[in-house]
């Protein structure tokens, strides 16, 4: 039996899906393809109105969530993503933080559980390509990791995906990026790790997305309670449109014939 042409991405917040995969759900819809885009947490631990973090006095964790889910609403129509699935857990919080013992939290659900929901999904849907995180979910954040975990082990409890990647920065264009961004003016109070991103050796799958840069931007937009944390939108427009015009994966397996190197993480599958 034929299924429809299918992409799930599987991330861990609201927001998460513009930066590494919001040009590719957006082309594959563009290109007729199915977009089912799962999101693991609410985001309790994201920024309260007027810049309160976590933990300061007169943070709303529920409040923040229904912000967020409503960003996220408006982020998933910009990038025409055709199906939003909430697997509704509760945001972990950042490596360290006190939120990482709360037992509700994503990190802590026992992975059968809910990886088993989101095979479940994974068997609704058919999807023959499945994008998530890398082992450390890109930066270590706890839920990323958990993410990543439960993709890996409904992919193999399912069977269903013919293809599954990991999102990646190549290491390389870091560094540059964070450098023209400084002499653009735009204050940068931190320095990525000399190991952050992804060894270019490493990458497999580059995807032209540079159609899409406006639906990117705008999505990226959409989640403005975030948006002090988000340092690319304070770059000026050239720089977003040549950080946003490409997106990089790592192939991590697949069940078709397709060639070593992709522009297309739909090889082998057209």
């Amino acid at each position: 039996m034929t299924h429809e042409l299918t992409l799930m991405a599987v991330h861990a917040h609201p927001d998460d899906e513009v930066l590494g995969t919001g040009g590719l759900l957006a082309r594959s819809a563009a290109e007729g393809v199915r977009t089912v885009l799962v999101t693991c947490t609410n985001g309790e631990q994201g920024d309260d109105s007027g810049g309160v973090k976590p933990g300061e006095p007169g943070h709303d964790a529920e409040e923040v969530a229904r912000r967020r889910l409503a960003e996220l609403r408006e982020s998933a129509a910009l990038l025409d993503i055709g199906h939003v699935e909430l697997l509704g857990y509760r945001d972990s919080g950042m490596d360290g933080w006190a939120t990482n013992d709360d037992p509700r939290a994503f990190a802590n659900i026992p992975l059968g559980e809910s990886a088993g929901r989101l095979a479940e999904l994974m068997e609704r849907y058919r999807p023959q390509v499945v994008v998530t995180y890398d082992e450390n979910g890109g930066y270590g954040h706890p839920d990323h990791i958990r993410a990543h975990r439960i993709a890996l082990a409904a992919a193999e409890q399912s069977g269903v995906p013919d293809k599954l990647y990991y999102t990646a920065i190549p290491r390389s264009g870091i560094k540059q990026m964070f450098d023209a961004v400084r002499e653009s003016g735009v204050e940068i109070d931190f320095d990525p790790p000399d190991d952050f991103g992804t060894p270019d050796e490493l990458i497999t799958s580059v995807v032209d997305v540079s159609a899409h840069v406006d639906a990117k931007r705008k999505a990226l937009e959409a989640h403005a309670s975030q948006g002090e944390n988000i340092f690319l939108l304070r770059m000026p427009e050239e720089m977003q449109r040549a950080a946003f015009s490409f997106e990089s994966f790592v192939r991590r397996f697949c069940r078709v014939e397709a060639p070593g190197t992709e522009e297309d993480l739909f090889a082998g599958l057209r």
